[in-house]
């Protein structure tokens, strides 16, 4: 099958999933389904089953039982490189290398002008940063992006991401290392960044989780809770105990 075209709704259906025969399950009958032009967060303790429904959603694991459908399509039917190129990700640990701005963003469409450069930052809340640098999009940025700041360097991520135009974005704890003042730069980014897509958060820090549409909890490989930030924590109960 072909890619699907957007907007795409993601659903995992009575998915299970284990590393191997004789481990245990990492996910236990998961329903969940991911919304177009809607952010959910996935929140819970390690080893709840976060990354490995991230895994899933790429296509880099296949559930052992049940689904993943992509509009209706069975995932283990899109063809694997064309999925991924549609869905961009921003990891916790933002991958930069002593080249210039320019040269990082292009990793993901080398051949993109530079006008898409700057839509790009611009989404990503990266524009003004960039352009303050001394040799703007020419200026290196040092082993690791050491000439940035880690919200700075996080906002490149995400800019880079959002190059490849993913229909699907997901960002894995993208503000666990920062202070707060670069948290909040990076949360507005995500929200610009998810418009119009369907978006995955993984957090553990608090404002980046109420800055989602829904919450879902997991404990175990379930789901524990869902709703939003204000619903749970009316509710009472694991959510408003986890906060």
């Amino acid at each position: 099958h072909e890619v699907p075209a957007s907007p795409l709704r993601i659903e995992f259906k009575g998915v299970r999933f284990r590393y191997a025969p004789d481990r245990p399950l990492v996910l236990d009958g998961l329903d969940l389904v991911l919304e177009p032009g809607r952010t959910t967060a996935l929140v819970g303790p390690s080893g709840a089953g976060k990354s490995t429904i991230v895994d899933l959603l790429l296509g880099v694991r296949r559930p052992t039982e049940g689904a993943v459908l992509v509009n209706g399509v069975d995932l283990a039917e899109v063809k694997g490189d064309r999925w991924r190129r549609r869905v961009g990700v921003v990891p916790q640990e933002p991958r930069l290398f002593d080249w210039s701005a320019r040269d990082n963003l292009l990793l993901t469409d080398p051949s993109a002008p530079d006008e898409r450069l700057w839509a790009a930052l611009d989404a990503a809340a990266a524009a003004t940063f960039v352009r303050a640098l001394p040799d703007g999009l020419d200026t290196k940025l040092g082993e690791r992006g050491s000439r940035l700041s880690g919200g700075e360097r996080q906002r490149v991520c995400v800019a880079r991401a959002l190059l490849q135009d993913p229909a699907v974005l997901v960002f894995d704890e993208p503000t666990s290392h920062l202070d707060a003042e670069s948290e909040r730069a990076v949360t507005t980014a995500l929200t610009r960044a998810a418009r119009g897509r369907t978006a995955v958060v993984i957090a553990h820090r608090l404002s980046t989780v109420r800055a989602a549409d829904r919450i879902v909890l997991l404990e175990k490989g379930r789901i524990v809770e869902t709703g939003s930030h204000e619903s749970l924590m009316a509710a009472g109960g694991a959510y408003a105990k986890l906060v």
